[in-house]
């Protein structure tokens, strides 16, 4: 019988597997342009041209990061996750300087890159695929997980307090989150949420947080409506039809691609609307060419991976023992869930149009490479779970531990 990692292994290969195919069906048009991955003339996609072009090796470099973080010395991850609770503010501030740092990389000049009038990438030379397109956020999102999760259970009972233990992580989080909306409002609002989640799962008072949310809130209302190009966004999300051939032009052809699908789908590789007429449609709109090219078959391929990862991750997270690896292992699933959930009810015209993703189906090297790696993790804890308490590593990290300088009483912080 198959493991939990085992399982999540496999539906992550699956899901790679599915983007490799559509992104490059996807792009067939651009890819006959340029003849960068090149396809068979009967219009069927070559395995050897997949394979061989930038997606399949992104694909390549993305198992290959998940293998690293699946097999990692169990001795380096068990320290690395074990709490410090006197290194609680000293890991804070330098993990908050470390992820905004990386965010303002994408105004450095000679390295930043910007497309659809938003700075989100920086460019730099690669082995192989020449000059390749990083996205900061992607990093910091993932980033943020496990310095949220070791800070959580770092802080011990602080964080139940609101000034010394609460306080400080929410500025972190809200600095991050506003340094990214500045340029991408949903993905703020999603790493935003993930922190919260995370907060509220390591013992952190509802209350606390709920006194803080109307500021949480007016920001992000502050950052939409002060945004002319966010509003036309949720005005077209309202009524498309009444600027069919301009705003609402982006919905209008994900709907029609869903539309055409019907039952059994094109063909992989046969779909119209990628010609041309829908916009993103390797990136943010590649289940609209999943559900044109596949038909309902594809859809319901989609839901079932994800609904596997997500239970099965969250199986992972309830046997998990250590504190730390279970926040993160919660953080990595409520982002891959949100992610996928946010995505899907954009391109179904449930949500107005944002910029996030499909996980590991989306086209995007950056996002493939970090999402697996945060999935070989969790098969990593995994892994760990089947060690039991007699490993020795994890013998010598409990001694290692008992030798930590306490924290300080909650009483004299407070």
């Amino acid at each position: 019988m198959l493991r939990n990692g085992q399982i999540l292994f496999l539906c992550a290969l699956a899901l790679l597997t599915l983007g490799v195919l559509m992104v490059t069906s996807a792009g067939m048009q651009i890819e006959q342009a340029s003849a960068e991955q090149p396809i068979r003339g009967d219009g069927g996609l070559s395995p050897i041209a997949i394979l061989s072009g930038r997606i399949g090796i992104y694909a390549a470099l993305a198992i290959g990061a998940m293998a690293v973080a699946a097999f990692a010395p169990a001795s380096i991850v068990d320290r690395v996750i074990r709490p410090r609770p006197h290194r609680f503010y000293q890991m804070l501030g330098v993990g908050a300087l470390v992820l905004v740092g990386s965010l303002l990389l994408v105004y450095l000049p000679g390295i930043a890159r910007e497309k659809n009038f938003s700075a989100r990438w920086i460019e730099v030379p690669a082995p192989v695929l020449g000059r390749v397109s990083i996205q900061p956020s992607e990093f910091v999102k993932w980033s943020l997980l496990g310095l949220f999760a070791w800070c959580a259970v770092s802080a011990g009972d602080r964080l139940r307090l609101f000034w010394l233990g609460l306080v400080p992580m929410l500025i972190v989080l809200g600095m991050v989150s506003a340094v990214i909306m500045k340029e991408d409002l949903g993905t703020a609002v999603l790493v935003g949420s993930t922190g919260i989640i995370i907060l509220l799962a390591a013992g952190a008072k509802i209350w606390h947080i709920g006194v803080l949310a109307p500021v949480g809130l007016g920001v992000v209302a502050a950052g939409l409506f002060t945004s002319e190009y966010r509003m036309k966004r949720v005005t077209s999300f309202v009524d498309p039809y009444a600027d069919p051939a301009g705003d609402g032009f982006h919905i209008i052809q994900s709907m029609g691609a869903i539309a055409n699908g019907e039952g059994v789908g094109r063909g992989l590789g046969h779909g119209l609307q990628k010609f041309g007429y829908l916009p993103e449609d390797t990136t943010d709109f590649i289940f609209a060419i999943i559900s044109e090219e596949l038909g309902l078959f594809g859809v319901a391929l989609v839901l079932f991976l994800y609904c596997v990862l997500l239970t099965t991750g969250s199986d992972i997270a309830k046997r998990e023992q250590r504190p730390v690896a279970r926040l993160f292992i919660l953080g990595v699933i409520a982002t891959i869930g949100l992610q996928a959930c946010i995505n899907l009810l954009v391109v179904t015209k449930l949500a107005p149009t944002k910029g996030i993703a499909l996980p590991l189906i989306s086209s995007g090297g950056t996002g493939w490479i970090l999402t697996s790696a945060a999935l070989g993790l969790i098969i990593r804890f995994d892994r760990s779970q089947l060690r039991g308490a007699t490993d020795p590593a994890e013998l010598t990290d409990k001694a290692e531990a008992e030798t930590d300088p306490p924290s300080e009483p909650v009483g004299a912080l407070a």
